[in-house]
């Protein structure tokens, strides 16, 4: 397998998108890197001076919404900033809260927050406070959640990293301690358990250890040192539906989870790779980088978006986990990060905070973005015939994009048009769809043609007939000794 260097440097040859610092790029059926259009590209960067704030100091999340705004955690600042919905002025700072008791609390270095759609409530993860502190928009300390004494939390400290709420008003919470997952509390605060942990990656080391356990006695198998998960390192939510994502950069099983009510992960049983599918090659350190997914943020048309902390990139696929596409990379000019820290999506932009540069970097939907949206939402929802003359936009901007070939081939499939769709199954090297189809092709082919097909196959038999009446009398006349038959 080539290093990701190499491959970046086969498609430098390629020109960029108009207002795109960088290559894009995509994955093909083979999962090799091959140019493509860019779906988003980048607008601007804006720091917290442009935003009437100050500077930013190493910012670790940004939340939009539902009232309009953003907001940004000022980590080092000790500060939660509310930023109005284009990114242009301040609406509020939050560094100081009046506890129920109305004394003045303040933070200490957070770094995460949630405002819940269904209260209105901010839920500030408070992490050197060791505290999840629930506030209204005025400031006033709704609830502390802190260190739960329970036998089953058993960790010496209390970080919260990230922090949410499902709509029934259960808090869930990322510790940085934690890799059992994510702590989960009841709306009054009470500690309930452990949600969502990581499977072990199942490695030949971890296998081996499990089969000598099998003839270990018990002694000797208390004494062994136990595998652990990798934690998880961020979330967001959408309807009853938990995302979370791990930055283990050694981690391949659930980098990514869909997790319903109970706890399960309905990506299980994908195969999707979440990030690059080769390791980023560093000639400098001699080493090769895999991905390590920071952040995730679900849009509002139910993309999945992940930022990668190793690239600088942020890799959207459809609710399907099909990637759609990579945006962004590590640098320094505008649509590059040095440290990427939270990614956010909002209409038809893509907000990507950086902890070093101190600034959100804002990516706009290009043309051939919104055609892939419109084609995906349609074909996702069932309506693939409607999504037709969508995916053929997106292929008249690039001709290799693998979805629009698979979108084509599936619409042209239940349109009854198999030769079409074998056609495109043929591109897109889907050997499912392409297989249904020319069962569809052969059966419409035989029906068709039934009559001659018939007709073929009954003088066939025919001739066979004659032909082996002939042989038989030929055979006859030679054992009588006659004469050559005639």
């Amino acid at each position: 397998m080539c290093s990701f260097a190499v491959v970046c440097g086969s498609i430098s040859a390629f020109p960029a998108n108009a207002g795109e610092p960088y290559e894009s790029y995509n994955y093909d059926s083979w999962g090799e890197a091959i140019p493509s259009q860019a779906g988003y590209i980048p607008e601007r960067a804006v720091s917290g001076q442009e935003l009437g704030a100050g500077g930013f100091d190493s910012p670790s999340d940004i939340f939009f919404a539902g009232d309009g705004l953003f907001y940004i955690v000022d980590t080092k600042n000790d500060r939660i900033v509310a930023v109005d919905e284009e990114l242009t002025h301040t609406v509020r700072v939050y560094d100081s809260f009046i506890t129920p008791g109305g004394t003045e609390t303040t933070l200490d270095k957070p770094k995460g927050i949630y405002i819940s759609p269904y209260n209105g409530l901010m839920y500030i993860a408070d992490s050197e406070n060791e505290r999840i502190l629930v506030s209204d928009k005025s400031a006033k300390v709704i609830m502390e959640i802190k260190a739960p004494d329970d036998d089953m939390y058993k960790a010496p400290t209390f970080k919260p990293q990230k922090v949410l709420a499902d709509k029934a008003g259960n808090i869930y919470a990322v510790l940085g301690n934690i890799t059992t997952g994510a702590a989960m509390f009841s709306p009054e605060g009470r500690f309930i358990g452990f949600y969502g942990a990581n499977r072990v990656q199942p490695t030949a080391e971890i296998i081996g250890n499990y089969l000598r356990e099998l003839f270990m006695s018990e002694n000797k198998r208390s004494r062994r040192s136990r595998s652990v998960p990798t934690g998880i390192t961020s979330f967001d939510i959408e309807g009853d539906f938990i995302f979370t994502c791990t930055s283990s950069s050694t981690q391949r099983t659930d980098t990514v989870k869909k997790l319903n009510a109970a706890g399960k992960n309905i990506f299980a049983d994908l195969s999707a790779t979440f990030g690059d599918n080769v390791p980023i090659y560093d000639p400098i350190q001699n080493t090769l980088f895999a991905p390590a997914i920071v952040d995730i943020d679900i849009s509002e048309d139910g993309c999945i978006n992940c930022l990668d902390l190793t690239s600088g990139r942020v890799f959207q696929y459809d609710e399907e986990c099909n990637l759609l596409f990579i945006t962004g990379t590590k640098a320094n000019q505008l649509g590059g990060v040095n440290t990427a820290a939270a990614v956010e999506s909002h209409g038809d932009k893509i907000y990507v905070l950086d902890s070093t540069k101190d600034t959100v970097t804002v990516f706009k939907e290009t043309v051939f973005g919104a055609a892939v949206h419109k084609a995906t939402k349609l074909y996702n929802d069932g309506y693939y015939e409607e999504a037709l003359e969508p995916w053929y936009e997106v292929l008249r901007h690039d001709g290799n994009y693998r979805r629009a070939n698979i979108g084509v081939a599936s619409a042209l499939l239940r349109k009854g048009d198999y030769k079409g769709a074998m056609k495109y199954a043929r591109i897109a090297d889907s050997p499912e769809i392409y297989n249904k189809a020319f069962e569809g092709y052969r059966a419409e082919f035989i029906k068709k043609h039934f009559t001659a097909i018939f007709l073929s196959l009954f003088g066939a038999v025919t001739a066979l007939l004659i032909l082996g009446r002939y042989r038989k009398k030929r055979r006859k006349h030679k054992k009588k000794g006659g004469t050559a038959f005639r």
